[in-house]
């Protein structure tokens, strides 16, 4: 389809952002102009005084928001159609005049960090300053890793050199990875990651096998480059938890989202003590299959066929709109705002980018990509980004600009409980056994792919720093070692434990951004803790979830999650989505 056959209500509206690509490139030019040249040293030095301070957050902020208006236009304009070349380039212009524009404000961190003590706490507890007090009790906490001026400033400039392993993966991933060909549907095809992944849920067994055989020997052509990147990315971490004066790598980690470590703590010993539950849905599967043999490729395939619900975008986000029913009057109302106001773009055309998201800004509505099939997969993906989107509208309802963002680690929950109260709806409204079981499958895949295999690589992140920072070097063989031993123990003797999984670290691009993969699995977690009191408590859990939703980054994302009445630093919700796990095994089965 190409996009000007789309109808435009289903295309998102732009032009809330800019009326025309003029105006954009007007205000562009106007930004750089006013920008390029501006005396940044008129803060500097001066942030220990009360006015001056205020004026330079001030600044700070009028500059964030108008180059995130800049970006955001330049970025869905370039999604729109990845082939247009003068979308590309103003996207990456808008990025670079970004990054200049702020290097010359690298200063204030610093600056603020030095301050008194006593008058950094002046200025928190100054109602003057109550937009930017979070902001303000970070760096006082961080006091005790924040280096003088010039040593920022150096380790600003090799940030460049020091970050560039994940593009260095990157280029080996997909330029240099040379995957070969292999048979599907009778036919020799050119092997790719996305149809790798495809034939893993949908192939034949012996497809599967071709499959994986072929698509990890590509990446073990390359594991001494590999892991040679992996083992740099690590080392760069050590040396800034060195300098900075962490503990650990991971302790700088959490310190920098300002989440407390008992966090991944919990999150690994909970897994540990579930994974008999683990081992006997992989066992289950073995046998619902049908398979002499299980092997690693063999857990994608669905275990209930025919049961995929096919909806018109139309019916199927209705669909959406009734699942979510538990939040509320006013929650179906925003649904239905962004449905009618232009906030989603929703089918897929020529040169569009895949995939979904949503991207918010504080001085504009949100904004949803999809492309959307009839699949039931395609409707929990619109249940997913309109829980993005909404947490965003809300937070930029309730906060001022500088405490609106909500942090990573809070992103995935409100996507994750659209997605579990439709679940639970679509199970409870149907008569359909094959459609229960199909819901069922669909649950205990989601909860055993974001959940246990997120921590399990959190888990092979955390080792393998901590044996760089014990002196040790990571090869090839003990990475390998380590991953190996970590499936083994994650997913039992109901399966055969291939040889070639030992390298799937290697093919993992989110450890390049070192322990992150941790918060899809709190997130989950987070969200079915949610889900269950909003369904058995009603009003006052759901008023609850929206002080959660509307805090943005106002705190701590640990306190502001404990608003939804989640505590992470206890080990209930953690055992709560453990039990969640093991009763819907127990109900699946009931259905065989």
């Amino acid at each position: 389809m190409e996009r000007k056959d789309v109808p435009e209500n289903c295309k998102w509206r732009l032009s809330d952002i800019y009326e025309s690509e003029e105006a954009w490139e007007k205000e562009y030019k106007a930004v750089e102009a006013e920008y390029s040249n501006y005396d940044f040293g008129k803060f500097k030095g001066k942030l220990g005084e009360k006015s001056v301070l205020l004026d330079c957050l001030r600044f700070e902020e009028t500059l964030s928001r108008r180059l995130e208006k800049l970006y955001l236009y330049a970025h869905t304009r370039h999604d729109e159609d990845v082939r247009i070349s003068k979308n590309t380039s103003a996207q990456a212009k808008t990025g670079a005049l970004y990054s200049k524009l702020f290097a010359g404000l690298s200063f204030v961190e610093p600056e603020l960090t030095a301050l008194d003590e006593r008058v950094l706490q002046g200025f928190i507890a100054d109602p003057d300053f109550s937009a930017y007090e979070y902001r303000l009790r970070k760096v006082a906490s961080s006091k005790a890793h924040v280096l003088s001026e010039k040593e920022e400033k150096l380790l600003t400039l090799g940030s460049d050199v020091m970050g560039d392993f994940q593009s260095v993966f990157t280029m080996l991933d997909n330029a240099n990875l040379n995957l070969p060909k292999a048979k599907l549907n009778g036919e020799e095809v050119q092997m790719s990651h996305g149809t790798y992944g495809v034939v893993l849920h949908t192939g034949t067994a012996e497809e599967r096998k071709e499959w994986f055989g072929k698509y990890y020997g590509a990446y073990i052509k390359l594991i001494d480059a590999i892991a040679q990147t992996y083992y740099s990315n690590v080392k760069k971490d050590v040396f800034y938890k060195t300098v900075r004066n962490y503990d650990s790598c991971m302790a700088m980690a959490m310190d920098g989202e300002d989440v407390d470590p008992i966090v991944y703590e919990n999150l690994i010993e909970a897994v540990h003590g579930a994974l008999p539950v683990m081992h006997e849905y992989i066992s289950l599967r073995k046998e619902v299959i049908g398979l002499n043999e299980q092997h690693i490729y063999d857990i994608y395939v669905p275990l209930v066929e025919n049961a995929d619900i096919k909806l018109p975008f139309e019916e199927a986000y209705e669909l959406v709109i009734e699942g979510l029913a538990p939040l509320g009057k006013d929650y179906q109302e925003l649904l239905r705002k962004g449905r009618k106001e232009g906030w989603i773009d929703v089918y897929e055309t020529e040169g569009k980018r895949n995939g979904a998201y949503s991207a918010g800004i504080y001085d504009v509505h949100p904004f949803v990509m999809l492309n959307y099939q009839e699949t039931t997969n395609d409707i929990f993906t619109i249940a997913h980004e309109m829980g993005h989107a909404l947490h965003s509208y809300k937070s930029v309802q309730a906060q001022p600009y500088a405490k609106a963002q909500y942090t990573i680690f809070l992103a995935e929950i409100a996507s994750t409980v659209n997605e579990v109260l439709l679940l639970k709806h679509l199970y409870k409204k149907t008569e359909d056994k094959n459609l229960k079981k199909y819901l069922l499958n669909y649950y205990m895949d989601s909860i055993r792919a974001t959940l246990f295999r997120q921590t399990q690589f959190a888990e092979f992140e955390q080792l393998a720093h901590a044996k760089a920072e014990a002196g040790e070097a990571l090869t090839k063989e003990n990475m390998s070692e380590i991953y190996y031993g970590l499936n083994k123990s994650y997913y039992g003797d109901g399966i055969v434990h291939d040889q070639e999984i030992a390298y799937e670290w290697a093919r993992i691009p989110h450890f390049y951004n070192s322990f992150y993969v941790y918060k899809y699995a709190t997130g989950i977690i987070s969200a079915i803790s949610i889900v269950k009191r909003i369904l058995t408590e009603g009003e006052s859990a759901v008023q609850d979830y929206f002080t959660f939703l509307s805090s943005g980054g106002s705190e701590d994302p640990v306190s502001i999650l404990k608003k939804a009445g989640v505590d992470l630093t206890t080990k209930a919700p953690f055992e709560a989505a453990m039990q969640e796990f093991a009763d819907t095994l127990n109900e699946f089965k009931s259905l065989l």
